[in-house]
């Protein structure tokens, strides 16, 4: 066994969702996020081909755009973009969500719809580039890459950033890469291949009320009663006091106090008095999931006393959409990767190369140069004779130390990364067959690399650091970040 490592606490709010540690001890230059748009830049890696604009629409009937955002949201862009043209939304899809507060440039597909029939919309650039037969998925997003600006950082920011580097070069293994600066180069910009634990961020489990993933939790312990209180009760500290009285309301009608011991009128005593009627008078139109989920149960007449597994409650989970449903068990998965991540950090295993019992993914030849890109397809498990052979591999970026992300098909780690998984799991009260659910809950599983890799360059431009780095799909920017900032996530 490696000896434990003592580490940086990570701030309260990421330890809730797995995140424990940080890597690097070098103290942190605060700072702000996204104080404009302009100050976080994503450019969109595509692994997407478009034919000319001048080929056959009938064959090609996807007209290929590609937009520069500024200060919109994915989602409201398409619907924009859509009512302007007077076509259905389902016709327009993309391969990334993006966050309002940034410029983003990313590629679009539209159906049907002409290069000249294009709108000029305020804050966007779009630019058609061709045609294609078939629409935006997903998979068409081989990754990112970013330029952000950290406002209002300390003044000793430039000593702190460049110690931090140092810390997660020698955590990525250290190798020498083509833009490496030398160990002891201090001066800016700074080039250097680093390294951090490949946590999911604080934006997969909801960034100010963070319950996504004991939802899922909740639905693979098949006790949709519970998932069903945890969403649509369960207030947060953080959330506005009408939002938070509504979810009180809730609580009470499911027999769970409110834990004040004061007489609201409405059974914060947790009654458990199963009044629906009512949650939906205390619940705001803004929260129109939580609506939908107490409505289902109004329409029933569900009694709050009902077995934790009844299909009632299977039935109020379903009320919402088809990807939030996804959603809840993807975090529940997410938090135990974190948690089994973090658990490695702490007893010093090496996240750069393997260890007796890993299992290991190799790199996604297609991905684009500027990316170091895991595929959690091709997969290989490392005993003792093949240790060395794929500590070249992953030195050399053609490997990657992987865990699992846990569902039915999941085959668990051996030697102490497998001890690790399994401990966590056991902790969780969950087992890789428990994800064998219902309709959209239902999750095979697969594994992902715990090391994110990137080529960062660190520079200052009128005393605030600027950081440029390219990273793979599903990654986030803000846990490499985090590393300098020392901040909890809500700060920035």
């Amino acid at each position: 066994m490696a000896p434990e490592r003592t580490l940086r606490e990570a701030h309260p709010t990421e330890r809730a969702v797995g995140i424990a540690y940080y890597v690097s001890d070098a103290d942190g230059i605060g700072g702000r996020l996204r104080e404009s748009p302009e100050d976080f830049r994503v450019r969109e890696l595509e692994a997407f081909d478009a034919e000319p604009l001048g080929v056959e629409a009938g064959s090609y009937p996807e007209l290929v755009v590609r937009a520069t955002l500024r200060d919109w949201d994915t989602n409201d862009f398409a619907r924009r973009l859509s009512d302007a043209l007077g076509i259905s939304r389902e016709r327009v899809s993309w391969a990334g969500t993006k966050d309002k507060r940034a410029v983003t440039t990313q590629l679009f597909t539209v159906r049907g719809v002409d290069a000249d029939a294009l709108p000029e919309i305020r804050g966007a650039d779009v630019e058609a580039l061709g045609r294609a037969g078939r629409s935006l998925s997903f998979g068409d997003l081989a990754g990112n890459a970013f330029e952000i600006r950290v406002a209002d950082a300390v003044g000793e920011a430039p000593e702190r950033v460049a110690d931090a580097v140092q810390d997660l070069r020698a955590f990525a293994g250290g190798a020498d890469g083509p833009n490496d600066s030398s160990t002891g180069e201090r001066a800016f910009p700074i080039e250097a291949t680093v390294g951090v634990p490949n946590y999911f961020g604080q934006q997969r489990f909801g960034s100010r009320r963070p319950v996504t993933h004991v939802v899922g939790l909740a639905i693979a312990c098949e006790d949709p009663r519970e998932a069903v209180r945890l969403y649509a009760g369960n207030p947060a500290e953080t959330e506005p006091d009408d939002t938070r009285a509504a979810r009180d309301r809730v609580n009470a009608a499911f027999g769970v106090s409110d834990g004040s011991g004061a007489d609201d009128g409405f059974g914060a005593d947790g009654t458990c008095d199963g009044d629906w009627a009512a949650c939906l008078d205390a619940i705001p139109g803004k929260l129109r999931f939580e609506r939908s989920m107490v409505h289902r149960l109004a329409d029933r007449g569900v009694d709050p006393g009902a077995p934790p597994d009844d299909e009632d409650w299977w039935h109020a989970l379903e009320a919402v959409p088809s990807n939030l449903q996804r959603l809840f068990v993807n975090a529940a998965q997410s938090f135990l990767f974190n948690r089994i991540i973090s658990e490695r950090l702490r007893r010093g295993l090496p996240f750069d190369r393997p260890v007796a019992g890993d299992v290991v993914c190799f790199a996604d030849g297609d991905a684009p140069g500027e990316l170091y890109a895991p595929d959690a397809d091709r997969l290989q498990r490392v005993d003792d004779d093949r240790v060395d052979v794929v500590a070249r591999h992953c030195e050399r970026g053609r490997a990657f130390v992987t865990a699992p992300l846990v569902g039915t098909e999941t085959e668990l780690g051996d030697g102490e990364p497998g001890e690790i998984e399994r401990e966590v799991l056991a902790d969780a009260g969950i087992e890789p067959g428990d994800f064998d659910l219902p309709g959209e809950f239902d999750s095979a599983g697969t594994r992902r690399a715990i090391l994110l890799r990137t080529d960062l360059d660190a520079s200052f431009a009128d005393g605030d650091p600027r950081f440029a780095f390219a990273l793979p799909s599903g990654s986030y920017a803000t846990v490499l970040l985090r590393e300098f900032t020392k901040r909890g996530p809500l700060a920035l």
